[in-house]
Parts: C-alpha cells; structure tokens; sequence
C-alpha cells in the first residue's frame, strides 16, 4: 500500500511570509511517527531552507501533483491550487471575507478538501493550534519601537532583522522608556504575549483600577479584559456569556483607558456585531491621549477608526490623521497624529520560532486525527468544504459564495 504524501508547499501570497508549517526537524519526526511520506516544494524565500530540509532527508521537489495533503500557511493563490487534494493552511473566508470570496468558490469548484487551521479545536472548543503567542511578542515590540521612532528615544533593531526571539530579546536592555502608560486588550494568547514582552523589557505590570487612578514615575501597562472596556447599554450588569452571544447589546467602554493611555497594545479578538474600542470623533476630544497604536489584530475599518489599512513589514508604520480622517505614510512627521502600526503576518517576523511552536503543536495535536481516528472530530470541525460542497457546519457561508450577501 503506497503511503500517504504529505508536502510542504511553497508561501506564494503577496507579502511574502517566511513561515512554514513543520521544520525540517519536524517533517522527519513526522514521517517517522505517522509512516507517511513528507516532501518539500523548492523555496528560496522560507525562514529554513532547501538545505535544511535536504539534511533532514526530507526531498526538496518542484511540481506537487502527486502528493495526497498540502500544507502551507497563508492563503494559496487560486491558479496554484491542485483539484481533489487535501490542503491546510489559514483561508480567512469563515468571517465571509470578501477579498477571499473567489478562493473559496475556487476550492469548491476544484472539489478541494479545505481545512482550516483557525478551525482546528478540541473538544472544549479551543483552538490547538495558533500563532498568537508570536503575532503578540512581535506587535508589542513593535509597538515599543514605533513609540521610540516617533519620539527619538532609542534605536532598536526591527523584529525581521533579527535571526530568533533570542536574538531579538537582546534589543530589550536597550528600550528606556519616561513615565508612559501601555494598555493591551484581550486576555489570549496574543495578548498574554505582549505581555511577554512587557514584562521581560521590565514594564510594571498594574491593574485596571489603579491605572485610571494614579500617576506613575516609571512606566506601566495593564492588561484589560473585555469586561473592563465594555458595558451594557441599558447599565445592567456585565456578563461575558451575553457579551458574546449578544454583543449588539453593548457599546464601548474604552475611552476613560484611552485618556490616560499613550501606548495601545490591540490583542483582542474582535467580532463584526461587537462595539468600536473609540469612535474617530472621540480620538478628536482634548484630552484622548493615544499617539501610538499597535495594532495586531489588524481589522481594517474595525474596531479601531485610525487602522485604515495595513502596514507591511517594509513599511510597518503610518500616520493617521483623525482631523482628516486619512493615512499619511509618512510617519513621525507630526507628533499630534496618530502612528499605527498594523501588519497584519507580524508571526513572519518571527519566523522560526514561531513555525517550530507551531508545528509542535501540529505533530502532537493535529496529525494523529489526519492521518489516524478523528474520533474527536478534530479534522471535522476544521473542514469547511469537501466534494465540492461546504460541509454542514459552514452552509452558513452558501450565500457569501453564491454573492448574494457583501461579506
């Protein structure tokens, strides 16, 4: 019986991204583990290359049409995909996300099984596998060096110039920061890792309460749940269940945070249906303080007015003007503006630990339901379409494809 192809294939999206989903360590566990075979697609551009996997006995291979699975990252451009295969990588369609619309009709005219990473939970529906952890510690370093850019405090190298997070962690003692305060929304994993960085870099850490109340002579970041920047609009209590199932019902409860707030670490996740974090007329008032934003979730026209668009990694900041409601890219020019920093595959900086975090988590809680028993219904719940259909648990995205809804 011939064994199952898994191949690596190769980041072809627009910015390019470095990642991958197994290392070349990885690749051979993997085939050694599961018995199956893992092939590379020929890449000048990831963070390991051809020669590492080759040493890894993991063959380095142009053309991927014989391979069973292909495992990428980001989104497969449409003349790239293969019909009747078995692909992961992040889609970005279950939000009925307009500019990937004609990808989903693709993979559904191709008879493609998609799986998709962000769908891939256990049974207490968590996500099992993510780069969050890493899109949080490289949005918040870049955060601390837009802030040191725009006001000429220090110099430190950019997170892509860096080989590893420990290469970068070495630029930390050089970030002397006055007497700022720093706010991170959300509680997960991109939040808990900014805080990483936070902490690391020697931030004190204090809460919500006390961060509105006083003043401090060394710099400070709290972290915020939606609890504390969100509240019923009829003055009821706060309760997470309804907020979820009912955010409609609520309307932001930010501000306060960001009259006293100079940096802005965004890290929570944010839904459609769910209020603004602050409204662009509010970012006009005298007092709202924000000058810098770090924007990692990167929701454009989202819940934060100045993220227009998003940065890249060769340009990771612009200005936003709140006045004119407008980008200015080039930035630090007027301190009054506002400086967003939004790339929206900030991992990619990142790339090596970030694809060895994550193919850890793909080897012990992702590849034993593909290639074994789902009996979990890990697989399942991560399979948007199969056969040419969507699968039952997303025919909620049957209008987005037919267009009959604007996504």
């Amino acid at each position: 019986m011939d064994k199952t192809t898994i191949v690596l294939i190769r980041e072809e999206k627009v910015p390019v991204d470095h990642r991958v989903p197994l290392t070349p360590d990885q690749a051979a566990l993997a085939q050694e583990k599961f018995g199956v075979e893992v092939i590379c697609q020929n890449s000048a551009l990831r963070c390991f290359p051809n020669e590492e996997y080759q040493q890894a006995n993991i063959p380095v291979v142009e053309s991927v049409q014989g391979a069973d699975i292909l495992m990428g990252v980001k989104e497969v451009p449409i003349d790239k995909l293969i019909p009747n295969k078995t692909y992961l990588f992040f889609s970005h369609t279950i939000k009925k996300q307009a500019y990937n619309r004609g990808l989903l009709r693709a993979i559904l005219n191709k008879k493609i099984r998609l799986i998709d990473y962000e769908r891939l939970t256990d049974q207490k529906n968590q996500r099992v596998v993510a780069f969050g952890r890493f899109a949080g510690i490289v949005g918040a370093y870049n955060g601390l060096y837009t802030f040191g850019k725009k006001f000429g405090l220090y110099d430190i190298c950019r997170a892509k110039d860096c080989f590893d997070l420990a290469d970068l962690r070495t630029e930390y003692p050089k970030i002397k920061l006055p007497a700022v305060k720093i706010a991170i929304t959300g509680t997960g994993r991109v939040a808990n890792g900014a805080a990483e960085v936070l902490n690391e870099v020697g931030i004190r850490r204090v809460e919500a309460s006390e961060y509105l109340k006083y003043h401090y002579e060394k710099p400070v970041y709290t972290q915020l749940e939606v609890t504390q920047y969100n509240r019923k609009k009829d003055g009821s209590p706060f309760h997470k269940e309804d907020f979820f199932n009912h955010p409609e019902q609520f309307v932001p409860g930010f501000l306060p945070f960001a009259r006293e707030t100079d940096l802005l670490i965004a890290g929570a996740y944010w839904d459609s249906n769910s209020p603004v974090l602050f409204s662009r007329e509010e970012m006009l008032q005298e007092d709202f303080k924000l000058k810098v934003i770090a924007d990692i979730t990167c929701d454009i026209e989202g819940s934060i007015p100045s993220t227009k668009q998003p940065s890249t990694m060769d340009d990771p900041v612009y200005d936003y003007d709140p006045w004119k409601d407008e980008v200015v890219s080039t930035p630090y020019q007027n301190q009054n503006l506002i400086s967003v920093m939004a790339i929206d595959n900030l991992p990619s900086e990142l790339p090596r630990d970030a694809s060895q975090a994550f193919g850890d988590a793909l080897l012990a809680e992702v590849l034993p339901h593909l290639l074994e028993k789902d009996q979990d219904g890990v697989i399942a719940r991560a399979t948007i379409t199969e056969n040419g259909k969507l699968t039952e648990n997303y025919c909620y995205l049957q209008d987005f494809v037919d267009g009959t809804t604007a996504g």
